[in-house]
């Protein structure tokens, strides 16, 4: 049985937002679009675009949007999941968005800012767009699972956590991608790759899961 709608009218907003940006991105860049959805199977994508990068990519930044109203109505839902009332408000909603977008841009001008200090520009670079690649396809993918906790299954623990594995594998997946394409690079700069992924990947979200624990 479907559960009640009026109530979710703010997440189907938010969703149907984060859909029109992604099909504007797509309008926009058609063929790579195409290239990008089967970036987990393929890594054409990440060979090809991430020599074309720039500081601001409009296609990343139309993604990067849903990504944070997805996560945002992610988190919500991972917040309130024991709680029988989901009924999100405007205020909570657009502190967890603010607050996703401005802790993913300030980690990227942190890596971005060490990688120059470490001196390994490159690597970094080429880390960060196949990390930004996988994290917006983790966007899209949270828009089905987004419509399936609001409108058909009430979350539970056990399926909060399923989800969370999946993500996790994808963004593991995306870290072994990086390793693999970047082995030489790393392997000449083995301390200091250690040091990044140390301050930069585990800390923030050790950091993260702390102060939402209390």
């Amino acid at each position: 049985m479907l559960r009640d709608l009026p109530k979710y009218e703010l997440f189907t907003i938010l969703i149907v937002v984060g859909v029109l940006f992604i099909a504007i991105a797509k309008a926009i860049h058609p063929k790579r679009f195409n290239d990008f959805v089967y970036v987990l199977g393929n890594s054409k994508y990440l060979k090809i675009y991430a020599k074309e990068q720039k500081f601001f990519d409009k296609f990343d930044a139309l993604i990067f949007i849903n990504l944070i109203l997805s996560a945002a109505i992610f988190t919500y839902i991972c917040l309130q999941y024991d709680n029988n009332n989901l009924t999100p408000t405007i205020d909570s909603i657009f502190k967890l968005t603010f607050g996703i977008g401005v802790f993913i841009l300030i980690k990227v001008l942190l890596e971005r800012l060490i990688g120059s200090l470490f001196e390994i520009d490159k690597l970094i670079d080429q880390y960060l767009f196949q990390k930004i690649s996988y994290k917006n396809l983790l966007g899209i993918f949270l828009i089905p699972i987004n419509l399936l906790l609001i409108y058909t299954f009430k979350p539970t623990l056990t399926i909060i956590l399923i989800i969370f594995i999946f993500l996790i594998l994808i963004n593991v997946l995306g870290l072994i991608t990086t390793i693999k394409t970047n082995l030489s690079i790393i392997k000449q700069n083995l301390f200091y790759f250690i040091l990044y992924l140390c301050a930069l990947e585990i800390a923030p979200y050790i950091i993260l899961y702390k102060v939402f624990i209390s």
